[in-house]
């Protein structure tokens, strides 16, 4: 591991699971004490212990990241406890299907809002808080998990909240990238295709998604790991991407290749 974060504080959202715990783990093993955020207490203490074993500097902040008041919160403690937030990798969200998003003339007006409030509004609200922090610091970098459903449409797919919500972070994130370059904070997007992870679950049992995989991800015609994710947020956060910032990546197997 080549330590490319050492010194660095960085805040993970949703460090209880897949892409990020994966991205914790991997920003902890690069020398980042790693500020993990999780609203499950019990998945969040688990990826704490995994990075402790393996040497590295977590601490746990059980914090529902859709609610203002909490993510101020802990965003102002790790500043407290660290002096510093160099860095966000904005992962937390998911799918909004449980609460009604499907196709537009299907998903319910409950739906809709409740998803995009589980993927939008949350990172803004860590990127509002987490950038008072960075602007007196004058440095910092933002990354912003998206999917290659916010950037292509596929009838296979019809979750058009989700969709919305994920091309939602598209432009917060190249609005932020804009404005605040002379600031010299980065923020970028990672877009990823189908990756294993509980979220995708559904996709991963349903034979005729995974029969279209060595089509819609022909690199390797299977789904991603979180691990892949991770490696690609590790590279952004570092300073050798000190001259990136507005990019969507797409981590995504060569979908958009097609």
């Amino acid at each position: 591991m080549t330590h490319r974060l050492s010194s660095k504080v960085m805040i993970v959202t949703g460090a209880g699971s897949g892409i990020g715990r994966a991205s914790a783990l991997r920003f902890a093993a690069e020398g980042a004490t790693v500020a993990a955020f999780d609203i499950n207490a019990e998945t969040l203490a688990a990826t704490i212990q995994q990075i402790h074993m393996a040497g590295g500097q977590a601490q746990p902040y059980v914090v529902d990241v859709t609610n203002a008041d909490a993510v101020a919160a802990s965003v102002g403690q790790v500043h407290t406890a660290h002096g510093q937030i160099d860095g966000v990798f904005n992962v937390a969200g998911g799918s909004g299907r449980r609460f009604g998003d499907g196709p537009a003339h299907e998903c319910s007006p409950d739906g809709w809002l409740t998803t995009l409030h589980l993927n939008l509004t949350s990172t803004f609200l860590v990127c509002k808080f987490a950038l008072e922090i960075m602007l007196p610091q004058r440095s910092g970098v933002i990354i912003n998990l998206s999917s290659i459903l916010g950037m292509v449409g596929h009838p296979e797919f019809a979750t058009h909240a989700y969709a919305a919500s994920k091309a939602g972070l598209i432009g917060l994130s190249r609005a932020m990238a804009a404005y605040y370059a002379p600031y010299h904070i980065r923020v970028n997007v990672i877009a990823p295709g189908l990756i294993k992870t509980a979220m995708s679950e559904r996709a991963q049992q349903n034979e005729h998604i995974l029969s279209l995989l060595p089509g819609l991800q022909p690199l390797t015609g299977s789904l991603g790991q979180p691990e892949d994710i991770a490696a690609a947020a590790a590279f952004l956060a570092s300073d050798e991407a000190r001259f990136i910032t507005g990019v969507v990546l797409p981590v995504d197997g060569g979908w958009l290749t097609q």
